[in-house]
């Protein structure tokens, strides 16, 4: 979400900018008793009283915020009308109330006033006496306000705001060195900065931000270990990174159990459990907590939770629960976001189910109408418009099978496909592909580095076409090669992974390649 780039990237990451937007941004609140952050006594006992800490959340405005944290918008905001409303606390959890709600439903018609409103809380903060919670409160709400102008196109603006952000953050960080929370913000910052592939850094310079993958990742791991008001968004930010960018996805997983688990009328952490299960591939886990998720009037809409059932249901062959899904997200959601990857996606279910061809039609031409193409999902589906190429059902069966982690139903299917003379040069390259990740979710990994070799090799073979399937099987073949301790292979290979251009998926393949190498 940092820059032009990491603001277009990280929202192209998906919703989750929307969802985990709070995890991003604000602070969350486990179950069990808040412990306090104490400059004079930074190891004091977890029953310490907060109120007694002058750079901690006042106990209202902690509970204000758990109620948000829930995305119970109402319930935060009448809880804050009976707070000083000049306070820097009652300021901040009134602009991630504001804040979240944008993001959430990425309204266009939410933008003005919101970015009005944070203009208002930042210069009522100028007027307050300086404060570690103060100070990381125009941080906070500065860093708001860049992510939501990046969202919302205004990169410029954006583009500044954070650099405003970061300098902000680093000076709280440097004035008030044991203030937990700002290691959080500030290894976000760093570790989002560093991350960023190398066409970006003239940017980078130009706005004079420098990056640190390593000190990020150290101060986030600071913010997680530390007890403090926002600890559990420092754990939930450190497992999203380590899942994301070095394949730890059983520790996200446990984090955002224990979390739904703690608080089970969560619909954040519930969303959380969703989501990761599904990116690790957990179909029917990740239905599981769909099914259970909280509902009623006092929930923010969350409209994205139904886009991810649809793929869910899409994966596991259910066409008409999935196409239900999508319709009511295209029906619900405001932002321009995901349009093309719902439309897509419809297309896919009336295709592969057997709907009247008129039908698959409509869906693939609904590919096509306006909106951004900034996430890598909508800028995939816009190409498959443009090309105008068939998709091979028994691949498209097996991709969707693998995706929702069905190995065995997904290996049955790509054993049907038999390549002739006349099979396009697309489908050639992704059978080995398809073949690779299915033994890799059975844990034959021999066979899926293989798999992966073929893919590779065959790719150069044709020249290497901007198709994303030789990228990611040397993605694959670095994290392979990494995880059995070759370390000259994984470099090799992951930097071969961040030399294809053109690609479906290439900033965030360039991303992922360049987190490991600096891991290695």
């Amino acid at each position: 979400m940092l820059l032009t780039a990491l603001g277009r990237s990280r929202l192209r990451c998906r919703t989750q900018l929307a969802l985990a937007a709070v995890a991003l941004f604000c602070a969350s609140f486990s179950g069990g008793a808040p412990q306090a952050y104490s400059r004079q006594a930074p190891e004091a006992s977890p029953a310490a009283s907060l109120a007694l800490a002058p750079d901690a959340l006042s106990p209202t405005a902690r509970r204000a915020y758990t109620e948000l944290l829930k995305l119970k918008a109402g319930t935060c905001r009448q809880l804050l009308a009976t707070e000083p409303p000049r306070a820097p606390g009652t300021l901040l959890v009134a602009d991630c109330a504001d804040f979240l709600e944008l993001l959430v439903s990425l309204d266009a018609s939410r933008y003005e006033t919101t970015i009005a409103a944070q203009d208002a809380r930042l210069s009522a903060l100028e007027k307050t006496p300086a404060s570690a919670l103060r100070d990381y409160a125009r941080a906070e709400i500065r860093l708001h306000q860049a992510a939501a102008q990046l969202a919302f196109h205004h990169e410029v603006r954006g583009a500044w705001n954070l650099r405003q952000a970061m300098l902000l953050t680093q000076a709280v960080a440097e004035r008030y060195p044991a203030f937990a929370p700002a290691r959080k913000t500030l290894g976000l910052c760093q570790f989002g900065v560093g991350s960023l592939p190398e066409g970006y850094h003239w940017l980078l310079r130009l706005l004079g931000l420098r990056g640190s993958i390593d000190e990020g990742l150290a101060n986030l791991s600071r913010a997680a270990a530390q007890p403090h008001d926002f600890q559990p968004e420092s754990q939930i930010l450190l497992a999203l990174v380590r899942e994301s960018y070095y394949k730890k996805g059983d520790e996200s997983l446990v984090v955002a159990g224990r979390l739904a688990h703690e608080q089970p009328d969560n619909l954040l952490y519930n969303y959380l459990l969703v989501s990761l299960n599904k990116r690790q591939h957990h179909g029917e886990e990740a239905l599981a907590a769909y099914r259970v998720r909280p509902t009623g009037p006092a929930y923010l809409p969350l409209a994205f939770l139904h886009h991810l059932a649809a793929d869910l249901l899409l994966y596991r062959g259910d066409y008409a629960a999935s196409t239900a899904e999508n319709q009511q997200f295209l029906r619900e959601f405001r932002g321009d976001y995901y349009r093309k990857d719902a439309a897509f996606k419809l297309y896919l279910a009336a295709w592969l189910g057997g709907a009247p061809a008129a039908t698959a039609e409509r869906y693939r031409q609904q590919i096509n109408l306006a909106g951004p193409l900034t996430i890598e999902e909508d800028i995939y589906a816009q190409r498959f418009y443009h090309d105008a190429q068939l998709l091979n059902p028994t691949l498209t069966r097996a991709r969707l099978l693998t995706d929702g982690g069905y190995y065995a139903q997904a290996l049955s299917q790509l054993q049907k496909f038999q390549p002739t003379p006349a099979t396009p040069m697309r489908d050639r390259l992704e059978a080995p592909y398809r073949r690779a990740r299915v033994w890799q979710g059975l844990a034959h990994l021999d066979s899926a580095q293989a798999d992966y070799l073929r893919t590779v090799r065959l790719s150069a073979a044709l020249g290497d076409p901007p198709y994303y399937f030789a990228p990611q099987a040397a993605l694959q073949l670095g994290y392979l090669a990494q995880a059995a301790g070759q370390r000259a292979a994984a470099k090799s290979y992951f930097l071969r992974a961040m030399r294809y251009e053109k690609h479906e998926y290439k900033n965030s393949t360039d991303q992922k390649a360049k987190v490991a190498l600096r891991g290695l």
